[in-house]
């Protein structure tokens, strides 16, 4: 699929499916150190985390295997169209274990007091590190609920699962219901959502904190952007008037 595919689809549904984005080496490693982060991961503390589902949060501040996933030219295009300027918000691996209730039906732009309907803020990219199947709780999507006034789903809303092989991906805006399925069988399943933001908006999780400016020296250039080491033009986000780069590569002064 082509940009214009995505967008299309985007436009039309509130979300795209796009198989085998990501090829198995590149998601291999990042199963392996995800997996090798949830040990130390706790359950989560309520309905919407799940308590049987382990998320594994400030992900770029624990691995570099998602590098090239997050950066990927299918999925920075699409952003550039959707977005414009745009950054990090939410990052997670979702770890949905055996016997998981499904989540709540929601929109991952509620959480900002903006009316709807509105430009698109948000955009999420689901990528799967396992098979997902309606069995094992595949993320849940409504067509077209994008185009709704409420974030939110009335009780008798009709949704589909998006089964799909790991190295997939799911495309799907901030303003589409959706969310996890009910896991039905022994096994967990492991996927991880690209969260992003538009560049002038809060993002949901702190990156500059949870990747401090020495961390984040040693990271490509476009993951320090999207991390938030950056501006939306003309200047939202400068550090002591200068752009956020020179914290991290210093630029001398003249004499």
């Amino acid at each position: 699929m082509t940009v214009d595919d995505v967008v299309g689809a985007l436009e039309r549904d509130g979300y795209a499916l796009v198989d085998d984005l990501f090829d198995a080496e590149q998601v291999a490693q990042a199963r392996d150190e995800i997996c090798a982060l949830l040990p130390s991961t706790p359950y989560g503390r309520g309905d919407f985390e799940g308590l049987r589902t382990r998320r594994v949060y400030a992900l770029f501040a624990k691995t570099r295997a998602l590098d090239p996933l997050a950066t990927d030219p299918l999925v920075l295009g699409v952003l550039d169209r959707v977005l414009g300027q745009y950054q990090f918000s939410a990052p997670t691996a979702i770890d949905v274990g055996p016997g998981e209730r499904a989540q709540v039906l929601h929109a991952d732009d509620a959480i900002y007091p903006v009316l709807r309907p509105h430009p698109e803020m948000v955009m999420t990219v689901m990528c799967p590190l396992d098979d997902f199947t309606e069995a094992n709780g595949a993320t849940r999507v409504v067509p077209g609920s994008h185009r709704w006034d409420e974030p939110f789903a009335p009780p008798d809303t009709t949704s589909i699962g998006v089964a799909m092989r790991a190295g997939s991906a799911l495309f799907y805006t901030g303003s589409v219901l959706h969310g996890g399925g009910a896991n039905t069988t022994d096994a967990p399943r492991l996927g991880v959502v690209l969260h992003y933001c538009a560049s002038w908006l809060r993002p949901a999780e702190n990156h500059v904190l949870a990747v401090p400016p020495d961390e984040a020296a040693a990271r490509p250039e476009r993951i320090q952007e999207l991390l938030g080491y950056n501006v939306h033009p003309p200047f939202i986000g400068y550090v002591d008037g200068r752009h956020p780069r020179r914290l991290l590569a210093p630029v001398a002064e003249p004499a």
